[in-house]
């Protein structure tokens, strides 16, 4: 939530801020912390690359005719995450031998670069190691599924807040699509997705759904600013609620060694 907050406010610093806080907090090496906000962001991107993909089959019309410009990007970052992660899962079952591969080849041209690969190698892996075994791997993919499903039902219930059920017949699936595409613009690095978030859910609602501009945009600010607000609210309590937290616990750590 801290992590959520921060971005509201300067965009992708949350990925920087979380590492650090646990790192501080949990006393774990903040390097180490950074390669699980990489796998992290990984399977965030691929999910709602699927997303997409899902709207796609269950929109009554063609969705490409009204975005033709999501059809490629959509398959092409679909494919390339999935090399990621399979690129990461090789990496991670013979971990030595392409490390030292990589650093070897890379070393060729700039030893004091192949040192900094060997690094990122090293990240990379720790972040790994939240994915080994059968019970993390199957808890990382419900936990994905469910934030998905939360995601959704966040629009879903954004179209009882402004009414719109009493203009036109709303559904979860309308939710799903909306849900996906504009996710699209809070990836798009701006202080949590203001600007980007509205123009592509106002743009989904009009164009798809037959919304008009000025209920599409009300949508868009309301369940914006909520999120925003909360989002800012809650990084503000947990990160002086933690911090005071942890503080006591090294305190009273330390006396007692």
């Amino acid at each position: 939530m801290v992590g959520y907050g921060v971005n509201c406010v300067v965009p992708r610093f949350g990925e920087v801020t979380r590492p650090v806080l646990l790192g501080r907090w949990e006393k774990i090496s903040k390097t180490s912390m950074v390669g699980t906000v990489i796998v992290e962001r990984v399977i965030d991107i691929l999910s709602f690359a699927i997303a997409v993909l899902i709207s796609v089959y269950i929109y009554s019309g063609n969705l490409y005719k009204g975005f033709p410009w999501l059809e490629m990007p959509v398959y092409v970052v679909t494919a390339l995450m999935i090399l990621i992660l399979l690129f990461l899962f090789f990496l991670g079952s013979y971990k030595e031998r392409l490390s030292k591969v990589f650093v070897k080849l890379v070393g060729k041209f700039s030893s004091k670069f192949a040192g900094k690969l060997g690094h990122i190698f090293e990240m990379l892996l720790i972040g790994l190691g939240s994915l080994k075994g059968f019970n993390n791997f199957f808890f990382t993919i419900l936990l994905t599924v469910l934030i998905i499903f939360t995601y959704a039902l966040n629009s879903y219930f954004g179209f009882f807040i402004v009414g719109m059920e009493k203009i036109l017949p709303v559904s979860f699936k309308m939710a799903w699509i909306v849900m996906s595409i504009s996710a699209i613009g809070v990836l798009i690095p701006t202080p949590g997705g203001t600007g980007s978030y509205h123009t592509f859910v106002k743009t989904v609602l009009v164009l798809l759904f037959g919304f008009s501009e000025e209920i599409s945009l009300a949508y868009a600010i309301v369940t914006h600013i909520i999120s925003y607000i909360l989002f800012i609210i809650s990084a503000v309590i947990f990160f002086f609620w933690l911090d005071k937290r942890y503080s006591k616990f090294n305190i009273s750590n330390s006396n007692i060694s």
